[in-house]
């Protein structure tokens, strides 16, 4: 499994202990989220089980989340990233992908993917670029 890290700056903190996540903050900041429209409780609660989720704290509250699913060696997707509505404008989203891509479990990945409809800026900053070949891309997709 994975390491666990926890980092501070100010009264925030971005911390990967499983155990500190809150379901509820997780299920209501995806509720408003373009990509995970639709996406139950249980299915939430089932995706962060299997994944390497880093949340982001305002001191006890959680404000944020990005989660990551990988096999630890060679493959990784970035995804359900998030910063709650009241916390945006502060660089927080910067410092968690700064968080992500410096975690010590993910450093010698050969791909690491995500998908993004409005957010290129923010990823581009940290080495993420559109696919060189997407025509060898396919995807199995279950509306």
């Amino acid at each position: 499994m994975s390491q666990f890290i926890e980092v501070h700056r100010d009264h925030f903190t971005i911390s990967t202990e499983s155990a500190r996540l809150d379901l509820d903050a997780i299920v209501d900041m995806l509720s408003r989220a373009y990509w995970a429209t639709g996406r139950s409780r249980e299915t939430i609660v089932r995706s962060i089980e299997h994944s390497l989720v880093f949340g982001v704290y305002d001191d006890a509250r959680q404000v944020g989340m990005a989660r990551v699913v990988s096999d630890y060696a060679a493959f990784a997707w970035l995804c359900d990233v998030f910063i709650h509505e009241e916390y945006r404008g502060r660089g927080l989203g910067k410092w968690l992908m700064e968080t992500v891509v410096s975690h010590p479990d993910l450093q010698h990945l050969r791909r690491f993917l995500l998908v993004t409809r409005d957010a290129h800026g923010l990823y581009t900053q940290f080495g993420w670029k559109s696919l060189s070949s997407p025509e060898r891309w396919m995807e199995k997709f279950n509306d």
